[in-house]
């Protein structure tokens, strides 16, 4: 008879095997055993994994949103060591339903977590929050004050905005979410409706909230979340662009009153600007960013927001690179680097290219499209880049994105979405 020997591996050299793997294979050993489990999810094995790969990058892309023309990734960031995974993000943006759907689209991302939009065959509507990387959705349900056709009618009301998505993190996990719908009553008012789902409670709640001054709302499609607040496009005034952004916080705000905070750009600016205002989120701040005529040139101005308080000293000025014209381009700003504040990507519309320009260092390259025949070329960070229509997305929204062109409102038109530095799986809804 032969005897079986259990063979123990002490809980050290379980954690020194471990912290050198990508997370996605981590994922795949917390299944193994419950002593795994245990292990992976102590803070004492984070702690030794982010010793070990403090300086490798993570991938993020550039999402459409709403666009069903184009593909819903736009730039895709991938195949780096923390994560190691083979395909761009892009290929995970799916939710798997029993239902025949007629349309998927990315509302927002936030934190490593996605609200999803989707419809069925028959038009009705459904969102999800999920984990992509995980594969772990869960389905929001509608107000219940709502029905369907309720939704749908609300969806074409231009006053109305459902892509509103904030997290509450503890020691950079995820352990809550709310989704965000937003309605005003007319184009100019002070006066804002949140309904707000909670993952902690499982319910909707509706809130009532003020600005301290009128302001236009046409821009509400889109919002920016960062650090559990959400931030829109707004302006006051007869400028047709904006010039305001208004933020709400959704898990530490202490009142009802929106801030409102005007551009940096507002006064001081103002005819020099040769681009529509919008805003991304890098490093942890929200960010602004144009290109300005200056003495025949175009100078890049950068600035990022430090404060809520309703005056231009809450911007910083953070980068100021003149002249951009020794490029020998035509250049727009497309969207900051995610994670590395003095990276900033440009579209050139003569080279078809995207840029990546290093604002401290002015070094620069220029990415195209490859086809199928061509090799694939990593980045300096040892990932690799891609695009899919981009140059078609890019030529749609350069107009629109133009000064000179000032009829129309302005969108956002993407959503960046970035993978945590650790695993986060969904928080658990309140049932």
């Amino acid at each position: 008879m032969t005897r079986r020997i259990k063979l123990v591996v002490p809980e050290e050299v379980v954690v020194k095997i471990l912290a050198r793997l990508s997370l996605t294979s981590i994922t795949r050993f917390i299944s193994v055993c419950k002593e795994w489990k245990s292990i992976i999810n102590s803070d004492y094995f984070r702690d030794q994994y982010e010793s070990l790969n403090t300086s490798s990058s993570v991938s993020w892309s550039i999402m459409s949103t709403r666009n069903q023309t184009f593909a819903l990734e736009i730039v895709g960031h991938h195949g780096c060591q923390r994560w190691g995974l083979k395909s761009s993000l892009g290929s995970y943006m799916h939710y798997k339903s029993d239902t025949p759907l007629r349309k998927t689209c990315v509302l927002s991302c936030t934190d490593g977590i996605v609200l999803l939009y989707t419809e069925t065959i028959e038009g009705a509507p459904m969102y999800h929050v999920g984990n992509p990387l995980l594969q772990q959705w869960v389905q929001i349900p509608l107000p219940p004050h709502l029905t369907v056709f309720d939704v749908v009618r609300l969806q074409e009301n231009m006053f109305f905005s459902d892509t509103g998505l904030v997290t509450k993190m503890e020691k950079g996990i995820v352990v809550g979410y709310k989704v965000v719908w937003m309605l005003v009553s007319w184009v100019v008012s002070t006066k804002l409706t949140f309904m707000i789902y909670s993952s902690e409670t499982g319910v909707w709640k509706t809130e009532n909230v003020r600005c301290n001054r009128s302001m236009i709302w046409s821009r509400l499609k889109y919002s920016v979340p960062l650090n559990g607040i959400l931030h829109w496009l707004s302006s006051i005034g007869s400028d047709i662009d904006a010039n305001y952004i208004v933020s709400y916080d959704f898990y530490n705000g202490v009142d009802d009153v929106c801030r409102t905070i005007p551009f940096p750009d507002f006064q001081e600016y103002q005819q020099a600007r040769c681009f529509k205002r919008t805003i991304t989120t890098s490093a942890g701040f929200v960010v602004y960013c144009n290109i300005f005529s200056d003495n025949g040139g175009r100078t890049i101005m950068v600035w990022r927001l430090i404060s809520t308080d309703d005056h231009p000293k809450a911007w910083q000025l953070s980068w100021k690179l003149n002249p951009i014209c020794k490029f020998d381009a035509d250049y727009f700003p497309v969207v900051m680097h995610p994670l590395n504040y003095e990276i900033i990507y440009l579209w050139s519309r003569n080279k078809n290219a995207l840029m990546s320009l290093n604002l401290r260092t002015y070094m620069y390259s220029l990415r195209k499209k490859l086809s199928p025949e061509e090799k694939v070329k990593k980045s300096m960070d040892g990932c690799i880049m891609r695009f899919s229509g981009c140059k078609e997305y890019m030529d749609l929204i350069y107009p629109i994105f133009a000064n000179a062109i000032y009829g129309g409102v302005h969108d956002l038109y993407f959503s960046q979405y970035v993978l945590p530095r650790w695993l986060n799986p969904l928080p658990h809804r309140a049932s």
